[in-house]
Parts: structure tokens; C-alpha cells; sequence
């Protein structure tokens, strides 16, 4: 997924710089920053494969020398979803976010569309603040059988390796729905939390469908609409989205 960042900023810019820093700010007290998958001689390989140019690999107390006591937060987005699943998880990727931008002055940055709501966050800031980058958001990958790939998916056991595949069949039934004409998100969210169910190893954290520039509940289907997904799979938790055009 990151690769693909990587690619991309190689295609589109002259100079490709990659940050790559584990946040601790960003993780919660019983989360699992200690355990978090590193392996930076590995990332500086496929960093140069993709056709970077820099790699920025700080360690915690560069970025957070002592008495560090600044934060940067984004009101309201930063509240709901993730931000209600996660309390003080979005000010931690704000401020680092802010501070990488300081660092490496870049005219654009990359973003994945798979931390759909911290992208959304991050457009918030650089505009509410005047920070001179464009953002861009990239499309999701995904393996063969739709799983969003992601750093944590390593955690999983076989078995709930294929149980995770249901987070991406419950998005594509709930697009389905919208496309076949349903307008009512109540519904749409029904339908999906019966798909999961039968998963045994799944337990959702939340399902939303909403307005997808603000995030706010919709009463009915209409517009840019994003349906998000945070579940656990065992002791993983995943997140996931598709953005829909219902016009």
C-alpha cells in the first residue's frame, strides 16, 4: 500500500521524499505501538525500488525532544469514528503530520484512502492553517481477494486471515445496495452487520454511512457518500472504506 505512494510521488513530482516513523502519539495506552511491524533496512529497500529520492527515518526523540508540549488538533472531524474509537489518536497524527511537513517542505504529499478520515483530517489542517501542500489521496490496495492491505494484517491467524475478507464483501454489498436504488443508510448498515456476523472471529467497532466531505450521518443517501467499517478480527483491528457517488 505505502509502494504505491511511493510510485506515485516517483510519477508526478521531481523529488520523492519518504518519512518513515512509527507516531507513538498516535497509540493508545493498551495499543500496539510496541509490537507495531519495523523493519527499516527492509522499508530503505523498497523505498529506493519505488524511486525515492530521500528517506527521513528520525528517531522518537528528534521528533519529541524533551519538554515537547505542542499539539496540533483538528475540531470535530477528530471526534467521531476513529476519533470515538480512539480518543487522542487523530491530535497524535495531526501533530506529526504537521511536523514532517515543517521538516520536509513538500509542495504535495501522498495519502491512502484507506485512512479515509485521517486524510479528510489532514486536508482540514493544511487548509485551516495555510500550510503550502497539495494533498493527494490515492486509491486502496488490496490483495486478490479484496482484504485492504495494511501493516496489522500480519497479525492475523490463518483462519482469521480469511475471516477478514468479509469487511470488503459487507462494503461492496452496501455500494450494491445505493446502486440498486436504496436510500435509506439504516438499512444499508442492517445489511452489512448481518454479512459480518457470520464471521465468527469479527466484531465490528463501528459501521457508518455518511456525507463523505464532513463525515456527518446522513438521513438519506445522497451526494459523495463514504461507508466505513472498524472491526476487530481476533485481537486485530481492521479499518476499511468505498467512497459511492449516489446522484
Amino acid at each position: 500500500g505505502h509502494m504505491s505512494l511511493i510510485r506515485a510521488a516517483h510519477r508526478q513530482t521531481q523529488v520523492t521524499i519518504v518519512s518513515i516513523f512509527v507516531n507513538p502519539l498516535q497509540f493508545g495506552p493498551h495499543e500496539d505501538y510496541a509490537r507495531y511491524p519495523r523493519d527499516l533496512t527492509r522499508d530503505l529497500s523498497l523505498a529506493k525500488a519505488g524511486g525515492c529520492d530521500f528517506v527521513f527515518a528520525p528517531d522518537v526523540r528528534q521528533i519529541y525532544p524533551d519538554g515537547f508540549c505542542t499539539h496540533v488538533e483538528v475540531e470535530g472531524l477528530s471526534d467521531r469514528l476513529e476519533g470515538a474509537s480512539r480518543p487522542g489518536h487523530f491530535r497524535g497524527v495531526t501533530t506529526v503530520v504537521m511536523k514532517l511537513f515543517h521538516v520536509a517542505q513538500p509542495s504535495v504529499a501522498y495519502f491512502g484512502q484507506k485512512d479515509y478520515q485521517q486524510a479528510l483530517l489532514i486536508q482540514r489542517m493544511v487548509k485551516d492553517l495555510g500550510v503550502p501542500v497539495a494533498i493527494r489521496l490515492m486509491p486502496t490496495v488490496r490483495e486478490p481477494d479484496g482484504l485492504a492491505m495494511s501493516s496489522r494484517n500480519a497479525y492475523l491467524t490463518a483462519e482469521e486471515r480469511q475471516h477478514a475478507t468479509v469487511l470488503y464483501r459487507a462494503l461492496r454489498a452496501a455500494k450494491a445496495r445505493m446502486r440498486s436504488g436504496e436510500r435509506n443508510p439504516r438499512r444499508v448498515i442492517e445489511a452489512m452487520r448481518k454479512l459480518l456476523r457470520q464471521a465468527r472471529t469479527v466484531r465490528v467497532d463501528y459501521l457508518a454511512v455518511v456525507d463523505a466531505d464532513t463525515l456527518e450521518p446522513l438521513e438519506a443517501l445522497r451526494g459523495d457518500v463514504a461507508i466505513l467499517v472498524a472491526a476487530r478480527v481476533g485481537s486485530t483491528r481492521l479499518i476499511d472504506n468505498l467512497l459511492v457517488d449516489v446522484s
